[in-house]
């Protein structure tokens, strides 16, 4: 048989694009997939909505144009959805670097596709402890202007992109099934040092300056207090803005070496 036969024998890499019901059906099993993980919904979920409740609740103090219920409330809104990015795109990092890409390549998902899916998912999964915590703020004695409410969710659940950036990033410079755990681990010192769980001052204040959560979560409070902290200083809204900006470009080139640094190595 000649080459020419041969290569008319072989079968052809189907060059068509993954049909939509398929990506449709893959990204509802992977949401179901991600809601029956009970350890994880309790730590995106649970325990924002429980640290809310007990830091919170029944807050009236003023701070800036609404209460320190909404002070809290959003700042633990923060926590949950990073928390929910991270663990998404951490857990798909993981799964490419431990073999799940590979039996993906024996189906007609292009790696584009299963991308755009886990992104879709992440944010989904982000949305739901913004809107629970949200919700029981509302129901429970959280105060402020209406375009305080809307400003500070839609902050909150669009800059949790960010942190799906840095979930794929950790999982992808430390490669191995401890990866999303360590991931997570660190989000929680940053939202110490971010001036998310406690108010800060002094050196403490000017260290979590420079931390990721930080400008995240002052963005995230901006409409509610124009800036002021707890401790009386003003932040001016091109701080957090910055941070956001600076993070966001690390955490990508981070991304980008881990890939690199794969290939590189198969």
């Amino acid at each position: 048989m000649t080459a020419s036969a041969l290569r008319a024998a072989r079968p052809a890499a189907d060059p068509r694009p993954v049909p939509r019901p398929a990506m449709l059906r893959y990204a509802r099993l992977d949401l179901r997939r991600q809601l029956r993980d009970r350890i994880g919904m309790f730590f995106i979920v649970g325990l924002p909505t429980f640290m809310y409740l007990v830091f919170g609740l029944g807050s009236q103090d003023p701070v800036g144009s609404g209460n320190v219920a909404m002070y809290v409330m959003i700042s633990m809104a923060c926590y949950g959805a990073v928390t929910a990015t991270t663990g998404v795109a951490g857990s798909a990092a993981t799964e490419q670097v431990m073999g799940w890409g590979r039996q993906l390549g024996l189906t007609p998902m292009r790696p584009l596709a299963f991308v755009a899916v886990k992104a879709a998912l992440a944010m989904v999964v982000a949305a739901l402890p913004v809107a629970l915590i949200f919700a029981i703020g509302a129901a429970t004695g959280a105060r402020g202007a209406w375009s305080d409410w809307l400003t500070s969710a839609a902050v909150v659940w669009a800059g949790s992109a960010l942190f799906a950036v840095y979930g794929l990033a950790v999982c992808l410079v430390f490669r191995g099934p401890n990866a999303p755990g360590i991931a997570s681990g660190m989000i929680v010192v940053m939202a110490f040092l971010g001036n998310v769980f406690t108010p800060m001052s002094g050196f403490m204040l000017d260290l979590g300056r420079l931390t990721p959560l930080y400008g995240y979560a002052a963005l995230a409070r901006f409409p509610l207090t124009d800036g002021w902290l707890p401790s009386g200083v003003r932040d001016p809204l091109w701080l957090p803005v910055a941070n956001v900006l600076a993070w966001t470009v690390i955490f990508a080139l981070l991304a980008l070496w881990g890939v690199r640094r794969s290939r590189a190595r198969t």
